[in-house]
């Protein structure tokens, strides 16, 4: 099946207009937080605990200054203490290294503990407006199912989108896939027969979501019986 990426992009754009990030920051140092409590957690359940953290350590100075043992019951909700101690590690770092202002560029972010590429990726993203694509769960799910990459893991499937989508639309497109996947195309049972993208995604257009596609490859691969003798 042929592809028609600009087709597909073209239609995300039309469902998921003018997206905006879930999780509440109001500058870099939230959002840096905020996303590091957003792991494996959801953002509505961040968004609940954030308020009072950021009001008792508003910046990098203040977060740096506290233990993890402190900053843990604000997270707690959040799961795995590790993030308590990870945000006051970064926190200092961030102090120590860049004079409290939480740095911009991919290498000096992922050096901060507990951030990846995709941290780094909203936080270059959303709150610096500079151009990247954060590859989490859904990103990965969605664009390799509607064939817009065809990679096994996030940094794979970032080189690939970077590519193939223009820089202007990277942040954007990063919002296209993740409210599809949340919203249409899920990890266990995703909702294709109300998917818009369904004629043209690769996915539903092989045997690797369609279970009737799938039963049809079966019965023809199946080899015929013997006519009775």
């Amino acid at each position: 099946m042929e592809i028609n990426h600009q087709a597909i992009l073209n239609m995300l754009g039309e469902m998921y207009p003018q997206m905006q990030p879930a999780l509440n920051f109001e500058n870099p140092f939230q959002l840096l937080v905020s996303t590091i409590l957003a792991a494996q957690c959801t953002d509505a359940r961040v968004n609940q605990v954030t308020p009072a953290l950021f009001r008792d350590y508003p910046n990098a100075f203040a977060m740096a200054k506290a233990e993890p043992e402190e900053i843990y019951p604000y997270v707690k909700s959040c799961g795995f203490s590790a993030k308590a101690k990870n945000i006051v590690l970064a926190s200092r770092k961030i102090v120590s290294d860049h004079a409290g202002i939480v740095p911009s560029g991919m290498e000096d972010l992922v050096a901060l503990p507990g951030v990846g590429r995709k941290t780094a990726n909203v936080v270059r993203a959303f709150g610096f407006g500079l151009p990247a694509i954060p590859v989490d769960t859904h990103v990965l799910r969605v664009s390799n199912r509607l064939g817009l990459a065809c990679a096994l893991t996030p940094e794979e499937t970032e080189k690939q989108l970077m590519a193939l989508i223009p820089k202007e639309n990277w942040s954007d497109a990063h919002h296209w896939m993740l409210y599809h996947g949340r919203r249409v195309c899920h990890s266990q049972k995703p909702a294709c027969a109300e998917c818009a993208l369904k004629e043209m995604c690769k996915a539903y257009n092989t045997t690797m979501i369609n279970p009737k596609l799938d039963a049809r490859k079966k019965r023809k691969e199946a080899p015929h019986d013997s006519p009775a003798l």
